[in-house]
């Protein structure tokens, strides 16, 4: 007994730690800094955190590789878009649109491809959104290459004015914060542990009396909800919604980002949403290298940090813990 005392310490330990460094984290990003660090570009880190969070919620914990995020992103976006900039809705109605349009994409694309497995599910995401992203560049609202500009962030309960970016900021942390605090609840529930016994093995996971397409199906439609609210967020900070948001590229990125951070970790989709964001902010003078020199450094990571970046740290700690 002695012996398993510190094999079942260390993780739990480490768990401690991970919210002890989120906390101070937090801390850091609510004290003010504006005077310092441009907020909008703090806030785009944010809103594609939050993006690669819901992701990892789909595919670290649940075992599902979609390619077709960007459906929920930028519909969410567009939807946030329309309703505020043609219909006049407050802030907070247009990100809890945002995320209802998430859901009721999400509902739908996930209930057809649940019924595949592996690399035909992903497959099946990439195509239907690919529809999506046409009916995007189609549809008469959307604004179709130009997307739908200028839209006005207003007030938050008719009392804070969101036009400054302070303001816009520390909403966007709520909302972050509301939203990664969703996905720590789910991870650490039951529902999160059917979900992980279904990843590891789901023949076994439905042995068990488990009906295993619900739990997909649930954790598909929670991802897309959460993937539809960062999108919404992301079209109030930049006043903007185009093509770019629902594009497949985007799909791309977020695996990138989850990858690069650590699949399966709750705060890998954090650090590689950071590195990401950040390079392309500093390499957007390069051009078209920007991408290949982002390849590169993501081939780096892959092969220096084989479980992400936050993945290997998780690793290196429960080690020392055993010891």
């Amino acid at each position: 007994m002695p012996l398993n005392a510190p094999r079942s310490a260390a993780p739990a330990a480490a768990r401690n730690a991970n919210v002890w460094w989120l906390l101070l984290l937090l801390l850091a990003l609510a004290v003010p800094f504006q005077s310092v660090v441009y907020p909008v570009f703090v806030m785009k880190i944010l809103c594609y955190a939050l993006f690669a969070c819901a992701f990892n919620l789909l595919l670290g914990y649940a075992g599902l590789l979609s390619f077709g995020h960007a459906a929920f992103f930028g519909g969410a976006s567009y939807a946030t878009a329309y309703l505020c900039t043609s219909l006049g809705v407050g802030p907070l109605a247009g990100l809890a649109a945002g995320a209802l349009v998430g859901v009721l994409l999400g509902t739908a694309v996930g209930a057809i491809a649940i019924r595949r497995t592996g690399i035909y599910f992903a497959m099946v995401t990439l195509a239907l959104a690919q529809l999506i992203y046409f009916l995007a560049l189609q549809a008469p609202f959307t604004g179709g290459e130009d997307g739908i500009q200028n839209i006005p962030r207003g007030e938050l309960l008719g009392l804070v004015d969101l036009s400054n970016d302070t303001a816009m900021y520390y909403l966007v942390l709520a909302v972050f914060c509301a939203g990664f605090a969703l996905v720590h609840r789910v991870v650490h529930s039951p529902f999160g542990e059917v979900l992980t016994a279904i990843r590891e093995n789901e023949a076994r996971a439905t042995s068990l009396g488990y009906r295993v397409n619900h739990y997909k199906l649930l954790a598909f439609v929670l991802s897309s909800g959460l993937a539809g609210l960062a999108g919404s967020t992301k079209a109030l900070v930049f006043q903007v919604a185009t093509l770019s948001d629902v594009r497949w590229h985007a799909s791309g990125e977020v695996v990138l980002m989850a990858l690069l951070g650590g699949v399966g970790t709750l705060l890998g989709p954090m650090v590689g949403a950071g590195v990401v964001v950040t390079l392309q902010k500093y390499l957007s003078g390069a051009g078209s290298w920007s991408t290949v020199i982002i390849g590169l450094v993501f081939m780096a990571c892959v092969l220096a940090f084989r479980r992400g970046i936050v993945g290997e740290i998780q690793a290196w700690l429960d080690q020392r813990g055993r010891r």
